[in-house]
């Protein structure tokens, strides 16, 4: 059953059963506010939304990035399935898919960012949301609304931390400027 989560709101993160996730994707969705055109048509403007996993280690260290210009961790447990530069289309337009099994002990934090690449403001996007499934199963099991409008470019979405022998998300959903992630590390790293 998935939680629908609040900004600031923290979810423990259990499979089936009761049992530790082991594969979970993150799944960014949104579309283009329609505009007025010529003649007063209405039309959606492409908007390039881009998500990207951040893997920091206790220390609150970057080691790792997963984003659109390299799609899979270092190590092989973080993929991003590729870049959607128009927002068309139902569903995910976005995922990023982690093995928390596979990934390295010294990982304490993963954090999911969102960017607007062309520059557009979030006023310009409507349905905007990110959500954790299991991979094992396809369930969904938290979703966070993104539909905080305004000038800004870029969202920190939400974070996957260890918690004890498990894992929880916590929703942040703080906005920010940048056209990619590394814009956004100063902030990032407050939510830490």
């Amino acid at each position: 059953m998935s939680v629908s989560l609040q900004k600031g709101q923290k979810v423990s993160l259990v499979g089936p059963g009761g049992g530790a996730l082991t594969r979970v994707r993150m799944g960014l969705g949104w579309d283009a506010a329609v505009k007025r055109g010529l003649f007063g048509r209405r039309r959606p403007q492409p908007i390039d939304l881009d998500a990207s996993c951040l893997l920091f280690d206790a220390s609150g260290n970057l080691t790792d990035a997963v984003w659109f210009r390299q799609l899979r961790s270092k190590d092989g447990a973080v993929r991003h399935t590729g870049d959607n530069l128009t927002g068309e289309g139902e569903g995910d337009d976005e995922s990023i898919i982690v093995d928390l099994a596979a990934l390295p002990a010294g990982i304490a934090q993963l954090v999911f960012t969102v960017n607007s690449f062309t520059g557009q403001g979030f006023s310009q996007i409507v349905n905007a949301f990110c959500r954790l499934v299991d991979e094992t199963t396809g369930e969904e099991l938290a979703r966070y609304d993104l539909s905080e409008t305004g000038p800004h470019t870029a969202q920190i979405m939400a974070k996957v931390s260890r918690d004890g022998q498990g894992w929880s998300m916590t929703a942040i959903g703080a906005t920010a400027t940048g056209r990619t992630f590394q814009h956004l590390l100063p902030e990032v790293t407050a939510h830490l």
